[in-house]
């Protein structure tokens, strides 16, 4: 991996010393969103970069439940007011968001409560269905009722049980499906059902992460040398030029995103640590292939950080760096330093938080820069502010959490706290 591992010292992923560096990092991440994100309207606003919120501009679905999950998550690791935040979010959830006349979820709402896109959007009711799960493991009320509700709503509108995956989105009705499959829903549906089996013991929610993974990861990541297709068709055909003319998308970029590889190599782990059988012996060292051709050709061995995409031949179409791959890659090297005993995993792990320390945490402003240019300077090319705590907040959490469970099941054993 074009890596020397560096063996001195203790690993940091079981240090001490380092776990409380990871705490002060989940407070400082916390601080941040706690006091400026919620809306007294309802809901979270967007965080401008300099951490104001920016009232007028509607409000995104998929954010708005990844904010459950991580104020559920502190809640459950001891942090006071938490849960209120928790509760002030799911309040939007059953509120505003939710279309009482045809079920489900809209995409985003207007600061008026009125609807601002009436798509029924996969990713999004992925985050709502990994929301209620984490609620639930932290009995707040009403989480096990959203878990239901979602699980559900993903039952009857987006599942394929013949294509052991979901549909990308819908119409407001339900009456259209949109003509297109997509790997970033359906892998965000993969870490939502892994917590949906915790928190409810249902073993075919974890069986169903493992059918996504097969189709994603088995079947086509590997036929394209582990540089994982985002884009399909609706027969599952990959789809390399779409959206040949925008690279710098936030959710359907062309290209392969290298932070998706990452993120895929810390969910084979888990799916592997949390199913049972052969079915998911491939999962290890398909993680491995993963995280190999993403420190090949995405890491800066110079300057650090990973580029945002590359083509199928490896070369890069968008150089720009995204604060939630380096997350990501921080959680693929933890886990895989657990699953093999590999030190070179490690020696990785120290490089990416010593990359982020230097160039991604932002220490006047706080949070973390959500972009970066290629020199390290924060840009606004994909993202113009900081609206996105969970990412960076789960990074901090990967070391103090044991493989075997998921962050909210680690943290409702008090694995984890603050």
């Amino acid at each position: 991996m074009n890596h020397i591992p560096r063996v001195a010292g203790p690993a940091w992923t079981e240090s001490p010393l380092h776990h409380r560096w990871l705490t002060a990092e989940s407070e400082r991440l916390l601080v941040f969103f706690d006091g400026a994100v919620a809306d007294e309207r309802g809901g979270f606003s967007w965080l401008r970069a300099d951490g104001t919120p920016d009232r007028d501009r509607p409000q995104d679905l998929y954010a708005c439940a990844r904010l459950v999950h991580c104020f559920a998550l502190a809640h459950l690791m001891g942090r006071p007011g938490a849960r209120d935040l928790a509760l002030h979010g799911m309040s939007a959830l059953s509120g505003a968001f939710h279309d009482d006349e045809h079920g489900g979820w809209f995409a985003a709402v207007h600061p008026d409560a009125t609807p601002a896109d009436t798509t029924k959007a996969g990713y999004a009711h992925a985050f709502v269905l990994l929301a209620g799960a984490t609620a639930t493991q932290a009995g707040l009320p009403g989480g096990r009722a959203l878990l239901d509700e979602a699980a559900a709503t993903i039952d009857r509108h987006f599942w394929r049980e013949e294509e052991g995956a979901a549909l990308d989105s819908y119409d407001r009705t339900w009456t259209t499906p949109e003509d297109y499959r997509g790997q970033n829903s359906n892998m965000h549906l993969t870490e939502a059902y892994l917590a949906a089996a915790e928190a409810t013991g249902d073993a075919r929610f974890g069986e169903r992460a493992l059918r996504i993974s097969d189709l994603i990861i088995r079947k086509h990541g590997a036929a394209h040398e582990w540089r994982v297709p985002e884009h399909f068709d609706t027969d599952w055909r990959p789809d390399l030029a779409y959206n040949s003319d925008r690279p710098e998308g936030p959710f359907r970029p062309c290209g392969s995103l290298v932070g998706h590889w990452l993120e895929w190599a810390r969910l084979l782990v888990m799916v592997r640590a949390q199913t049972s059988g052969a079915q998911a012996a491939w999962t290890t060292q398909a993680a491995r292939q993963l995280f190999a051709r993403a420190v090949a050709e995405g890491w800066d061995a110079e300057r650090g950080g990973f580029v945002y995409s590359v083509d199928f031949a490896g070369k890069p179409v968008n150089r720009q760096r995204m604060h939630w791959t380096i997350a990501e890659a921080v959680g693929a090297a933890v886990f895989l330093y657990r699953a093999t005993g590999d030190a070179t995993y490690e020696s990785w792990y120290r490089s990416f938080w010593d990359y982020a320390a230097r160039d991604v945490l932002d220490r006047a402003g706080g949070s973390w820069w959500h972009e970066l240019d290629t020199d390290g300077h924060p840009a606004t090319t994909t993202w113009d502010g900081r609206p996105d705590l969970y990412h960076a907040f789960q990074a901090t959490l990967y070391a103090r959490a044991p493989q075997h469970l998921g962050l909210g099941e680690a943290a409702r054993q008090g694995v984890i706290a603050c």
